[in-house]
């Protein structure tokens, strides 16, 4: 899964983008609606920022502004970081990692075509890998343990010295 390009594994469903003056409450409606955890955010057909669900709770609710008036570019994340398409989906993960965020953009020539999240490594094919791991672990475990009872025991030495009576 990790070698699978990024195209293969985002869904273009998750894809949400919106205008910088949309409100918050709008956006999180938006998100609900659609069941997702991000926004890339478009302004005169260029990415300017992505808004998340961590920028409503760290960005608006914390800092008590209201949802209804702030506008999600006063608390969108402005440094973006994308990846294309092509990539593997591995590489996506890093990034993600290393930057501390969930949502990356993905462009193809510069198109935006997608999103892909830190939730993608949660797809069933990885559970079925992690699976696989986990039984040839096992079998080798398993292996080894027979290999040690079927082996004939070494007579034991004893360090004392036989004394005769």
């Amino acid at each position: 899964m990790f070698e699978q390009s990024v195209r293969s594994v985002m869904r273009r469903r998750d894809l949400l983008t919106a205008p910088p003056s949309i409100s918050v409450i709008d956006a999180a409606r938006r998100m609900a609606k659609k069941n997702v955890g991000a926004i890339v955010v478009i302004e005169n057909h260029r990415i300017v920022g992505i808004f998340t669900e961590r920028d409503i709770v760290f960005r608006v609710v914390a800092r008590g502004l209201d949802v209804a008036k702030t506008r999600i570019s006063d608390a969108m994340t402005r440094t973006l970081h994308t990846i294309q398409a092509d990539e593997p989906f591995g590489c996506a993960l890093l990034i993600m990692h290393d930057h501390k965020f969930r949502h990356l953009p993905v462009l193809d020539h510069g198109k935006l075509v997608g999103i892909v999240s830190a939730r993608s490594a949660l797809d069933p094919e990885l559970e079925d890998f992690v699976f696989e791991a986990e039984r040839r672990t096992h079998l080798r475990a398993e292996h080894a343990r027979r290999t040690d009872l079927a082996a004939p025991e070494e007579p034991k030495r004893s360090d004392s010295k036989l004394t005769r009576p």
